[in-house]
């Protein structure tokens, strides 16, 4: 892979961000918007010096405040003693998902995919969502790379890293060196494919569904494929992904994979089939370029799923929010 395309795609899509539009009247849950240049955070003078940074995944924090921080992490640390411990015996569920950017779109879509996911995967108790204010409220942990390694971390405290199995939900803009972290002008990161592997290895979770909603999310798949790995991800390593607006409710991948085909009683890999038709479908009707999604399933993958999704609804549900696609609005404004 070409190092200096790597920083130069890394950069030109971290900061063609888009900034949120700002309410008249003042609310106390509308996410803080972009407006500061993207900050330098690699270290080192060279091109193999500066992607060696990015793998080890630098975060910035800036201009907050003792008591936001307190405020965090005790939000934090009040959700993750609500976990419910693994029950000996029997293959649990844990569900956690993650909104890494402040464009309200990714938490509106990180919230119902934790009630998504913890319905098909029988995760009551067992479900951590970690996202900032989508405009209507501010009642979580907010998601950040440091908030999801000690999610991680205590996860494989109470999980049976053998016998459980971790469904991660990440949604966030990306680069082709990893998810992108930005919240407001306040923080700042990258959220690499090594650092991602090494959190899962630190914290025993063998078994995982990982699913990566990003702009060249595909970069993660060669990293954490493994026998008992099922990764799907939005686009390919080299493709962008879309509806990544901070109006939305849900991205296309979202809403084509969690908000429709997970509501089904149908198989995972099924899902990620029907996903990937709505997606194309979308896309060709948009005139984008196919972002590509990827599927992969570990050949130990087989033995355990079916433990797990045997918790599924047995009938489908429908969809809710506003669809990431509205070809009525596409045909309006083409006229």
């Amino acid at each position: 892979m070409n190092r200096g395309r790597i920083i130069a795609g890394a950069l030109a899509a971290l900061l063609a961000v888009p900034a949120l539009s700002q309410s008249s009247a003042p609310n106390p849950f509308q996410p803080p918007s972009h407006v500061a240049p993207w900050p330098e955070l690699a270290g080192g003078k060279t091109r193999e010096e500066r992607a060696k940074s990015y793998e080890l995944s630098p975060e910035l924090h800036r201009n907050v405040s003792a008591a936001e921080i307190r405020a965090q992490r005790a939000r934090l640390d009040s959700a993750l003693a609500a976990i419910k411990p693994q029950r000996p015996g029997t293959p649990d569920a844990y569900v956690l998902t993650i909104a890494l950017d402040s464009d309200p779109v990714f938490a509106r879509e990180a919230r119902e995919a934790a009630r998504v996911l913890s319905a098909r995967y029988g995760a009551e108790g067992r479900t951590l969502m970690l996202a900032g204010p989508d405009g209507t409220r501010d009642d979580a942990p907010h998601g950040s790379i440091t908030a999801l390694l000690l999610a991680l971390a205590h996860l494989g405290t109470v999980m049976d890293g053998k016998e459980d199995v971790l469904v991660l939900y990440t949604t966030s803009h990306g680069s082709d060196i990893g998810l992108a972290y930005h919240y407001g002008d306040h923080g700042y990161g990258v959220l690499s494919p090594p650092k991602l592997k090494a959190a899962l290895a630190e914290a025993g979770i063998a078994r995982r569904v990982l699913i990566l909603s990003a702009c060249y999310s595909g970069v993660f798949v060669p990293a954490l494929a493994s026998p008992d790995t099922a990764i799907l991800t939005a686009a390919a390593s080299t493709r962008s992904s879309f509806g990544c607006v901070a109006e939305n409710d849900w991205t296309f991948f979202g809403d084509a994979l969690i908000n429709r085909a997970l509501r089904q009683p149908v198989g995972l890999e099924e899902a990620a089939r029907l996903a990937g038709r709505s997606v194309a479908e979308w896309e060709a009707k948009s005139r984008f370029l196919a972002s590509l999604p990827q599927t992969s399933i570990g050949t130990g993958v087989k033995a355990w799923l079916p433990q797990i999704e045997a918790a599924m609804p047995r009938a489908g549900s429908s969809p809710v929010g506003r669809p990431a696609f509205d070809e009525a609005s596409l045909k309006a404004a083409a006229k």
